[in-house]
């Protein structure tokens, strides 16, 4: 099994890019249009109103667009594997040819058991899947999960990650050359625990399908369980709650950036309960940039949702250049004040006290683990006659580095 790498955007891709490109110059048209008559009236439009939010869905369409064709061409894909006229497709041989023999008849001959029980948890039980397919399901959640993308990754052997982080480092001083050398103070050392919860899908297929010897069933396992388990990591990776799934970093408690602590992840207040401040809201995100330190901005980005990035679509800096840029090529992401854009849905819209912007170096701040070995049980009779594949995976995950991110609280203060 290889990964085929892409190395010229589509002709969908390159589309998708021109149409965003001028759908974003449209919007600028627009919006100069709207501001322009609300300095001369005090209000614009209606009907220019409308024109501005209809232009500025088709922007959040076209991008929309260019992401998704640029998360399926990073998508790994297998290999045809090319038959000489009237030959048949043989199975593979080793634990991959056993494993899709399981997966069609259900023949368990040759692959490893997982036992249900206390020690591996109480959804466990089925078949491990071989290296091969785990890492083709990883992979494909690798392009699937924006989380994934933006974060540390980690497989792991054990069902609990344990991580010692230094929270004060070692204190040095200035003396003299022959004067006494006090003891200084040692590191704070703080023991972060990741465990790793249970995520689960159950697809079907029918008999008709297993059959089929053209039928790649690794990538048809790997297919059906991406969506339903990158929806759920992603949610989890932002507010899960740690009980039974990862911890996400809008779950750990928030205070103003000036006091926050470790353990905590500080904030910087928008001016305005549930809106932008009225003056100059762009200086509030200038202020969210600088609110990590400087080693934290050189690899950080701008997380939100399409909704508040379409309401950032429209400011303008001091000198009426608007902030936000879209991508300018294939496989490139929109900047705002020169910062990468991540679009994550499951960040909340913005309300009153809502974080619905998070700022920071995610790859440093933000750790996901994976428990090695998926496992899969077969089960033709619940469903008849429809067989389903009960797939489990374990994952968890943690803020890792409570410096290296920072949210924005839409509140006054």
């Amino acid at each position: 099994m290889k990964e085929t790498k892409q190395g010229l955007a589509s002709p969908e891709a390159r589309a998708a890019m021109h149409e965003l490109m001028g759908a974003f110059e449209a919007f600028k048209a627009a919006n100069d249009a709207r501001l322009e008559e609300m300095e001369r009236k005090g209000v614009a439009d209606g009907l220019l109103e409308e024109k501005v939010a209809r232009i500025d869905q088709a922007v959040a369409g076209a991008q929309g667009r260019l992401d998704r064709l640029m998360s399926e061409m990073r998508r790994p894909q297998l290999e045809a594997e090319s038959l000489p006229p009237g030959a048949s497709r043989r199975p593979p041989l080793g634990g991959e040819g056993e494993f899709k023999s399981y997966l069609r008849s259900g023949t368990t001959a040759g692959l490893i058991e997982v036992k249900a029980g206390l020690d591996t948890g109480p959804t466990s039980g089925g078949y491990v899947v071989p290296e091969q397919t785990e890492r083709l399901i990883e992979r494909r959640l690798m392009a699937a999960s924006p989380m994934r993308e933006i974060a540390t990754v980690r497989t792991v052997a054990s069902g609990v990650f344990r991580k010692p982080v230094s929270t004060a480092g070692v204190e040095a001083g200035w003396v003299a050359e022959t004067a006494a050398r006090p003891e200084t103070d040692p590191a704070m050392l703080e023991l972060l625990e990741f465990p790793a919860a249970d995520l689960y899908a159950s697809p079907a297929a029918t008999q008709a399908l297993l059959d089929d010897a053209m039928v790649d069933l690794d990538d048809w396992l790997a297919a059906e369980v991406e969506d339903a388990f990158a929806a759920q990591e992603t949610e989890a990776f932002v507010a899960g709650n740690g009980t039974n799934k990862p911890r996400g970093f809008l779950s750990y408690t928030t205070v103003a950036d000036a006091d926050a602590e470790w353990g905590e992840i500080g904030y910087v207040a928008s001016g305005a309960a549930g809106a932008f401040a009225t003056e100059d809201p762009v200086d509030k995100l200038i202020d969210l940039i600088y609110a990590p330190k400087a080693q934290y901005r050189a690899g950080a980005r701008f997380v939100m949702n399409r909704k508040t990035a379409g309401m950032i679509r429209k400011f303008k800096d001091a000198d009426g250049n608007y902030v936000w840029s879209p991508a300018t090529q294939p496989g490139a992401t929109s900047s705002l004040l020169g910062y990468p854009v991540t679009e994550i849905e499951t960040m909340p819209d913005v309300a009153a006290d809502s974080l619905s912007i998070a700022f920071g170096d995610f790859r440093r701040g933000y750790l996901i683990v994976d428990r090695a070995g998926v496992r899969v049980l077969r089960d033709p009779f619940t469903a008849k006659p429809y067989v389903l594949f009960y797939t489990t995976k374990r994952v968890g995950g943690g803020v890792q580095n409570f410096d290296a991110i920072k949210v924005m609280k839409f509140s006054a203060s």
